[in-house]
Formats: C-alpha cells, structure tokens, sequence
C-alpha cells in the first residue's frame, strides 16, 4: 500500500532534458502522477540508513504487440475511439488480416510525442 500523506512540501528541481522526458513516459506508460513517482523513487532509495543500491528491479513487459482493446487499456480509451484512429492514420497500427495491430513501443513513443 502506498502512503500520500496529506502534508507536502513543495519540491523544485531542474532536471536534464532526457531524465525530464525518461520520467514524463514514466508517467504516461504507469499512469501514475510525477509527485507519486518521485514520492516512490524517494522511498524506495533514500532510508534512514541512506541511498540504497543494488536491489534487484523487476519490470513487467506487455506483449509487444496489442490488439486494439489492449491498446485503449493501455492509453485509458474507449476501443471505438482507438479503431477511428488508427483508421483516420492518427494512431501508429497495422491492419492484418481485417484486425488492427498495435506496437506498445510504437504506441508509447508516439503518446511522447516520439517519432516512431
């Protein structure tokens, strides 16, 4: 369980350009918000005993490719309004064999705004 205390204190950082975009895809492939992240990293690296390393880290991986259902979960979207996109060529996706397929790095560098 994660805890958000109700007391904060305002944080203020500049932060180099690739670690600034490295935690806005954090953002947008978890879904969580910079401050709840920031707040994770904090906890899980910084204790009373001071800066914790070598743990190991275990990331889960979706499928590389996704049908559209998956893809509307993935960007938090009705599945009708990822088929019209992908129709109207605003969404990065293949149509294969009458179904569309999504790549998640595809889909996620162009949720960043990446060049694919």
């Amino acid at each position: 369980m994660v805890y958000m205390s109700s007391e904060s204190t305002p944080l203020f950082v500049r932060l180099p350009s690739a670690d600034a975009r490295h935690l806005d895809e954090a953002v947008a492939a978890s879904g969580k918000s910079k401050r709840r992240l920031v707040s994770e990293a904090v906890r899980e690296h910084l204790t009373d005993e001071g800066l914790v390393v070598g743990r190991a880290s275990i990331q889960e991986i979706g499928d590389e490719v996704m049908t559209a259902g998956e893809a509307a979960a993935l960007l938090k979207l009705d599945e009708q309004a990822v088929l019209k996109a992908a129709q109207d060529g605003e969404l990065p996706g293949r149509l294969i064999g009458g179904q569309w397929r999504f790549s998640r790095p595809g889909l996620l560098a162009w949720l960043a705004g990446k060049p694919a």
